[in-house]
């Protein structure tokens, strides 16, 4: 069975296709056709963000692509900046009419800081309010599941202390050579399935000979590599492109890794990320 049809099941009972699209830097007048496009070679779980400023084509592409509404899962994300209940829920709202395609299936809080102070002051009590208007919004059945990104344990457990819902997704940068093994640890202690953003390291991995020589053992690509790797995880990988021969085989990820492959990848240090560097882009830095 192709990757394509596999699933998920949250911690609520949803479930999520095992490898979706992501949408980060595709402009909002060409989501649209990456969207269909993807959704014609068999994608369900197509991925967008506030600060991505797509969400309208994102829909668009929803809306246009011949598709059950229902058979298709679109995520989302709360603006980093908003910290209190107030623009929070306004900005929910916002999604869910930009996006114009009914209930959100997953909505995350994009990080624990604003991204001009990432990692940076204490947000806590900011973080508490916005979970707490993703819960009202997931209750009146705006969104069917809610969770985070970007969030460490301590982010985390002030959530699960606090909230009334865990969340049941936590979104981070995960590839092969940066694996954050007790965060994975800690979020599949408490159920939370992980999304492993930019699985190809926002592309550097290309150029990685160590990752290379791995990847022609099995004769795939680099990405087809980091891909099945994030999926053996048991993450749940977005690779972001619009080229549909890219999507073709992203998904063509039916091989297994060995235990000694996986421990090598693990093991792993590879987070030069060259133009991507200064982490995040959105922080202006």
């Amino acid at each position: 069975m192709s990757i394509l049809h596999e699933t998920y099941v949250l911690s609520n009972g949803v479930e999520i296709p095992k490898l979706g699209l992501g949408t980060w830097f595709i402009d909002d007048d060409k989501v649209s056709d990456a969207v269909r496009a993807a959704v014609g070679i068999g994608y369900r779980n197509i991925d967008t963000a506030q600060a991505y400023g797509n969400e309208h084509g994102v829909g668009e592409g929803v809306r246009a692509c011949g598709v059950a509404r229902e058979s298709l899962f679109v995520s989302t994300k709360l603006g980093a900046e908003i910290k209190d209940y107030d623009a929070a829920a306004e900005a929910i709202d916002g999604s869910l009419a930009k996006l114009d395609i009914g209930p959100i299936d997953l909505m995350l809080i994009h990080a624990p800081q604003p991204w001009d102070d990432f990692r940076g002051g204490d947000y806590a009590e900011g973080n508490r309010q916005a979970w707490r208007a993703m819960e009202d919004a997931h209750t009146a059945g705006k969104i069917r599941a809610i969770g985070v990104s970007n969030f460490l344990r301590p982010d985390l457990e002030n959530i699960l202390a606090h909230g009334t819902v865990a969340p049941h997704v936590n979104q981070v940068l995960l590839h092969a050579g940066n694996t954050p093994q007790d965060l994975l640890a800690f979020c599949a202690d408490h159920d939370i399935l992980v999304q492993a953003y930019s699985p190809i390291a926002h592309g550097t991995l290309l150029d990685s000979r160590r990752i290379a020589a791995i990847a022609e053992k099995y004769a795939v690509s680099v990405p087809r590599l980091c891909i099945r790797y994030a999926l053996q995880l048991g993450t749940q990988p977005l690779p972001k492109t619009t080229n549909p021969e890219h999507m073709r085989s992203n998904a063509e990820v039916d091989f297994e890794i060995s235990e000694a492959d996986m421990a090598a990848l693990r093991t792993l240090d590879e987070r030069d990320y060259g133009e991507h560097a200064a982490f995040p882009v959105y922080s202006g830095k």
